[in-house]
């Protein structure tokens, strides 16, 4: 098939349809009737030769076909409403814009910092506020601009969606200094014998680590289990129990607090932490310069 066999309006059909996963909503979303959309789809379906959509309880369900196609078709609309909407520059110093990150807590604990001390130095008028990578509408805000980067360890932002990788960290154990356990290496029983204070944070990559940690076999006392990593080192600093956590947010929390950590006993997977960012975004001036901001910060990948 030939690129002037078909109508781009169809395949925004089609991309608002894998959004919407209905006739009506899709036709809202695009200030369209609902006939305009059963004709486009109907249209689709000759051309492409696949019913694409299937009627379902739980709405249109797209075929294995729609499904291949889907990656494709998200990134190559995005790169064209991209490319129509550039900009021709973007001028920190003068600029009072408003950025959106989406981070955990930890992202705000080691990120924000520093990124702040160097937006005040080269873009004094610049603001940013955070939102948490772990909400469901993540990926339609970030394809609507009203995100503008995610930074964490975010495997479901893939079909138009760029990234580039920061980092890599390992998990350490931490706890608090002069604990029995401060020495320069753990064991594994002696790590499976103390007392732990557990991080489940629902929708990140670090639950992994626990599963990890259960299918070794190793055994914890959990005294204690919390959502998130903000309160840890308050924790830590007056008790006796020790975590699992990033080796960079260990780094950032052992003056502060009183804590020291050491090289984990058990044997886990290092996590790559990626800046995420719409495709339709890829060459938006302000959106670059941010992009070039955080990679010259945090990047272990310098070029």
């Amino acid at each position: 098939m030939e690129l002037e066999e078909i109508d781009l309006n169809l395949l925004v059909v089609f991309k608002q349809l894998l959004a919407q996963r209905s006739v009506s909503r899709a036709a809202e979303a695009l200030g369209l009737s609902q006939p305009a959309v059963s004709n486009a789809l109907a249209r689709l379906r000759k051309l492409l030769g696949d019913e694409l959509f299937l009627r379902t309880p739980s709405g249109m369900e797209p075929t294995p076909f729609a499904e291949q196609l889907s990656e494709s078709i998200n990134y190559g609309l995005g790169m064209i409403h991209s490319a129509l909407n550039q900009r021709s520059s973007f001028e920190p110093v003068a600029s009072d814009r408003s950025f959106v990150l989406g981070m955990t807590d930890i992202g705000e604990i080691y990120f924000l910092p520093k990124l702040m001390e160097r937006l005040r130095r080269d873009a004094p008028g610049v603001t940013v506020s955070t939102v948490r990578n772990t909400a469901a509408n993540l990926r339609d805000d970030m394809e609507a601009g009203k995100v503008d980067l995610a930074i964490g360890l975010l495997p479901q932002l893939k079909a138009g969606f760029f990234q580039r990788r920061l980092f890599r960290q390992r998990y350490v154990c931490m706890f608090r200094k002069g604990h029995k356990l401060d020495k320069r290496k753990v064991s594994l029983a002696e790590f499976g014998a103390a007392e732990h204070l557990l991080i489940v944070s629902e929708g990140t990559g670090h639950g992994k680590v626990d599963e990890v940690l259960k299918r070794s076999g190793v055994e914890r006392r959990v005294s204690l289990t919390v959502p998130h990593f903000v309160a840890i080192g308050h924790i830590l600093q007056a008790t006796d129990m020790v975590a699992t956590v990033p080796e960079r947010l260990a780094e950032r929390m052992t003056e502060p607090f009183g804590l020291a950590y050491v090289t984990h006993p058990a044997t886990l997977p290092e996590v790559a932490i990626n800046v995420f960012w719409h495709a339709k975004f890829h060459k938006a001036p302000a959106n670059q310069w941010l992009r070039s901001l955080v990679f010259d910060l945090f990047s272990d990948q310098k070029v």
